[in-house]
């Protein structure tokens, strides 16, 4: 992953091969903001002139600036890979949702 953090906040980084640039978007946001750097040093001090730009105009609107996330989604996959974690999780002891949550936690530590 092309991620790029920031006083705890994380942008998706990508090459703009029009632009000959490099382009950040900013992640979690109640809004859009991103950035564009010809390079590393570049890229980041865009990121943090945005951020704070961002974060400026959220504190003079009232708005919090980070997206609220509940802690539920919902996933649809197939009826057969359903049964074959149903049929895991329970040969593991686990319910399918501590299964899942366990092969989450693993992709985003990776």
């Amino acid at each position: 992953m092309n991620l790029m953090t920031v006083e705890g906040y994380h942008a998706r980084i990508e090459y703009d091969e029009d632009l000959d640039q490099f382009r950040g978007e900013i992640l979690g946001l109640n809004g859009g903001a991103d950035f564009y750097g010809s390079n590393p040093k570049e890229l980041r001090l865009e990121f943090k002139k945005s951020l704070d730009v961002f974060l400026d105009v959220c504190k003079e609107k009232g708005i919090e600036p980070r997206r609220q996330f509940s802690g539920k989604f919902n996933l649809r996959i197939s009826p057969e890979l359903h049964e074959k974690l149903a049929i895991t999780a329970q040969a593991q002891g686990k319910s399918l949702n501590s299964l899942a949550q366990d092969a989450l936690q693993k992709i985003v530590l990776a």
